[in-house]
């Protein structure tokens, strides 16, 4: 029998899921069952019950888990004829199940699996760990309640899931779950709010996001970064309307794949259907067909912060990082095969260059692939392109030496691409960016270049967003930083504080000194005492509070306390501001 250790995490993961279902059971009797599956950092099962759950529950299902384990009841594996299967789901009223069975037997199914465990029964692939005492007690717990839509459709019944989560080793939960209660400090939502960086209403609508000033000025700052880096890289700027006919999405394939994730098309008299774009790719390829192009044009690379519309599930919307409208770091690179590689590699390098600037240490890159059997379904059916674009991916990454793992079926539907995670400070993961290879779509758009010997030929196109969107760089960046900005991001970089009414006037001038050199600089009047505005400072995290009296105002200095260093140092104003402009100017963490 394997040991503790040697069982794949998955496997206890997916097993703890059968064993909290058993322990609700014991709760519940009556309770209906739906799906239990293993996830990244523990498990979860989804329920319907007699009453809704509180989080003094959890504790309850924990303990009665804990017992069934501590029992050592034996997983046991048997197949029975899906009809058989199906009388008894109907039978014991699991009428979850008994879709879910019946879908199967659409599908070809002639029988079913099953595992028993004590009491417990439940239909699963598997696999389990042999014995639940191979499972360590102290490395799970039960972590939290949420709503959870059966199969995903809000038009269906609402159920309730209940979160777990399970590691290896004692030592493993109890980091995860000291990352956790650090995550919550930093929960982009909490403190977007406290930041007054962005906000929802329900006047505008769910998913929608409102930049307020701050924010607007973290989204301006990375647009000038952008803007600077893409410009030494040789791209040019394009702008594109929010809608457009659908007729443009049936070209470019996207229709059919993304209609169900579009909000629905704007119908007018005597005119086509019109959608707001959910994507800028196919109005950058009208941009390039707007005129022949020659080879001697190509590469040609266009950039924009393009607004974009997607009909997320309401369910699945979650401040910043879910969301139904999103400005994208987009840019698309028109080449020819020759030139794919060093363009490649260039978009590799600026995703790396980026990620230096903002301080990220940790990140990983997946080259997503085709599945085979899909072709024609849900990716292009060019099995030779496929493999030779995949190819061409492949070699460009292990000649930039950047590691990558290979992934089947993650594919865009027009070609393979890298797909790019990061960590935030304290190790939480981010799915963030992306840099696909496209060999299909410009071939359907029509898009040419005449090539030296006079031949048309089709370019293949590059598509690129290493900054994300505003909203999912900015979510991450606000956790990343715990909302302390550094000082070139920060939506106010220095606070300055007179002690009392009279030392007004020398802030006054100060300010207007700082916001002529290009300081985002704020004052804050002698209406509260000095400790107040302090404390009020340091919550709103500013870079840098300079506190003024009779004594800065006779040497014409500044007392400068930093907020990351904690530190507090007597400064002359002219030697501040130029130590300022030289941390903003290289973008310093």
């Amino acid at each position: 029998m394997p040991s503790k250790k040697e069982l794949p995490i998955e496997t206890k993961r997916h097993s703890l899921a059968h064993i909290m279902a058993q322990a609700v059971l014991e709760m519940f009797p009556e309770a209906k069952l739906a799906i239990g599956p293993d996830i990244d950092n523990g498990f979860y099962y989804d329920f319907e019950l007699p009453r809704t759950l509180i989080p003094e529950d959890l504790p309850i299902i924990e303990k009665k888990m804990k017992h069934i384990i501590k029992q050592n009841q034996k997983f046991e594996r048997y197949e029975e004829p899906i009809d058989e299967s199906m009388k008894f789901f109907k039978k014991t009223k699991q009428d979850y199940k008994e879709e879910l069975a019946a879908d199967l037997k659409k599908e070809g199914e002639k029988k079913l699996s099953f595992y028993k465990n004590g009491p417990f029964v439940d239909m699963c692939r598997g696999p389990h760990v042999e014995m639940t005492g191979q499972i360590n007690v102290g490395t799970f717990t039960l972590h939290k309640i949420a709503g959870a839509y059966w199969r995903g459709d809000e038009k269906r019944s609402m159920l309730q899931r209940i979160y777990g989560l399970a590691f290896d080793t004692k030592e493993e939960l109890d980091e995860y779950l000291k990352m956790m209660k650090e995550a919550e400090k930093r929960d982009h939502r909490k403190l977007g709010k406290e930041l007054e960086l962005f906000a929802f209403s329900e006047n505008v609508g769910p998913g929608l996001p409102l930049w307020l000033p701050k924010g607007t000025v973290i989204c301006d700052e990375l647009e000038k970064l952008a803007g600077e880096k893409e410009r030494e890289a040789g791209y040019v700027k394009v702008k594109t309307p929010h809608i457009t006919k659908g007729k443009l999405f049936e070209m470019s394939g996207h229709l059919p794949l993304y209609a169900d994730s579009m909000y629905p098309p704007m119908k007018l008299d005597g005119e086509d259907d019109y959608y707001v774009k959910p994507m800028n790719c196919p109005h950058h390829h009208m941009c390039y067909a707007a005129h022949p192009k020659s080879y001697r044009e190509l590469p040609l690379r266009y950039a924009e912060y393009g607004m974009c519309y997607r009909y997320e599930d309401s369910g699945a919307l979650f401040g910043l990082m879910r969301v139904r409208s999103l400005l994208m770091n987009d840019a698309h690179i028109y080449c020819t095969e020759k030139q794919f590689e060093e363009e490649f590699l260039a978009v590799l390098n600026l995703y790396l260059n980026y990620y230096k600037i903002l301080g990220i240490d940790k990140y990983e890159m997946t080259l997503s692939l085709h599945s085979p059997e899909k072709l024609g379904k849900k990716y292009v059916n060019e099995p030779e392109l496929w493999k030779k674009s995949e190819d061409m991916v492949r070699k460009a990454m292990k000649k930039a030496k950047v590691p990558f793992t290979e992934v089947e079926d993650e594919a865009a539907f027009y070609g393979p691409k890298i797909d790019v995670q990061i960590w935030s400070a304290i190790g939480r993961e981010f799915t963030i960016a992306t840099n696909q290879i496209d060999f299909a779509v410009p071939g359907r758009m029509g898009l040419t270049y005449i090539d030296e010997k006079g031949n048309e030929k089709t370019p293949l196109c590059i598509h690129r967003a290493p900054l994300s969107t505003h909203e999912r760089m900015i979510g991450f960046l606000i956790e990343h930083y715990a909302g302390a900005f550094p000082t070139w991001l920060a939506p106010v970089q220095v606070m300055l504080i007179p002690v009392a009414d009279v030392h007004e006037k020398y802030a006054e001038e100060l300010k207007q000194k700082m916001f002529d050199a290009g300081i985002r600089v704020e004052l804050m009047t002698a209406d509260e005492t000095l400790g107040k505005r302090i404390r009020e400072s340091e919550k709103k995290k500013i870079p840098y509070m300079l506190v003024m009296g009779d004594k800065e105002v006779k040497d014409k200095s500044v007392t400068v306390r930093d907020y990351k260093t904690k530190e507090q140092n007597a400064m002359k104003v002219d030697k501040f501001l130029g130590k300022l402009l030289k941390e903003i100017k290289e973008r310093s963490l």
